[in-house]
């Protein structure tokens, strides 16, 4: 698929209502969504996904840069109060989760003592589960992600005090 129509695409599911747009071209395919924030908001950028099949290869360059919503847009508001001190940042892309598994409690909690090296969570990337470690000793002082939610790469995680 070119770039032209994957634009094309994006352009008319942000003007669109649906949160959600999946088409099959050939041996290619690309999803479009938009996260539950933005349907709420209205107009915001989404993100696109192509997939082929059992190849599962990645998008072109120029199609991730087409893609990648405008900085000025993805800018959050400031948190009023957020708590002060060392801020732990996701290493890499994926699911966040706070414990070993479903049925298990979570690692750390607020106000949990932490040395560095101690687990505080799990950040699933390809089927791989990655345990990311306290890289300062201190008091878990704020959980800034909720169990099974998507993460980036640098995206603040925990504040250690």
């Amino acid at each position: 698929m070119d770039l032209r129509k994957l634009k094309t695409l994006i352009d008319l599911v942000a003007e669109s209502g649906i949160a959600e747009l999946e088409i099959t071209e050939g041996d290619g395919k690309v999803r479009i969504v938009k996260s539950p924030q933005q349907v709420a908001m209205g107009y915001a950028p989404m993100q696109a996904v192509a997939m082929a099949p059992e190849a599962h290869a990645a998008m072109p360059a120029a199609a991730q840069t087409a893609a990648a919503p405008p900085a000025s847009v993805a800018a959050a508001p400031a948190e009023p109060a957020a708590p002060s001190g060392h801020v732990l940042k996701s290493p890499m892309v994926g699911t966040f989760y706070r414990s070993a598994n479903p049925n298990s409690s979570s690692f750390v909690e607020i106000g949990s003592q932490v040395k560095e090296g101690d687990t505080l969570c799990i950040v699933e990337a390809m089927k791989l589960m990655n345990e990311i470690e306290a890289d300062h000793a201190g008091t878990v002082k704020a959980i800034l992600v909720e169990n099974g939610q998507p993460v980036e790469y640098g995206q603040p995680l925990f504040i250690i005090e």
